[in-house]
């Protein structure tokens, strides 16, 4: 379980639906999505792209720490961090300007105003880093990533009686997910060791108030 999580190892209902353009003979068919998952091809154009993976580079990553172990990937949060420590949920520092364009759209795309999302993850997915199974922290709400330079595989999996039931979807570069429902609360998700290069920025709200936490 441990070096699974560390990834040592090889609002409204209607927004909650699938988010892609009508496919053509050329197009694969979508991929089918856990309840309460929306998907979209292209939420933000390839110079935008360019631009915020240039920028993400120079952020001062580190290590993903998980009960003083490391995992294989870096991280940093803005807005408020979950540390795995035993403290939880503290602020942190604010959302860089630069950003604010992005989680307007993210915002747009789950259907909620840009001051709900609270909180930012930006990961950075080196060749061999992945993440193993897990839910995000209850302490969050909807969940909502946008993914830069390389695709993922976004490994579902749920409880079925003694099986599992699962679905992958395809995180394209440049596309944006949302997390909310069923999705959020029943599903498990991972990623596989990448190959290539990826950054992911992840937007979610605060399931309470801040002076509640």
């Amino acid at each position: 379980m441990l070096t699974e999580l560390l990834g040592t190892q090889n609002p409204p209902e209607r927004i909650a639906v699938l988010a892609l353009p009508q496919p053509t003979l050329f197009e694969p068919d979508p991929p089918a999505l856990p309840e309460g998952m929306a998907y979209r091809r292209e939420l933000i154009a390839p110079a935008e792209e360019a631009k915020l993976a240039s920028l993400i580079a120079e952020l001062p990553f580190a290590p993903f720490q998980f009960h003083g172990f490391e995992g294989n990937r870096r991280t940093i949060s803005y807005g408020w961090h979950y540390a795995f420590d035993g403290s939880g949920l503290r602020e942190a520092g604010p959302i860089p300007v630069w950003l604010l364009p992005l989680r307007e759209k993210a915002a747009a795309f789950a259907g909620l105003p840009a001051e709900a999302l609270e909180h930012v993850l930006m990961i950075e997915y080196a060749p061999g880093a992945g993440i193993g199974w897990h839910r995000d922290r209850p302490d969050f709400g909807d969940v909502i990533g946008i993914s830069l330079l390389a695709e993922a595989r976004l490994r579902f999996r749920r409880k079925a009686g003694d099986k599992w039931e699962r679905k992958n979807v395809p995180a394209e570069p440049r596309s944006a997910y949302l997390l909310r429902g069923p999705a959020r609360s029943e599903w498990e998700h991972s990623i596989p060791p990448m190959e290539k290069l990826r950054y992911s920025v992840t937007f979610r709200t605060l399931k309470r108030a801040p002076d509640q936490l």
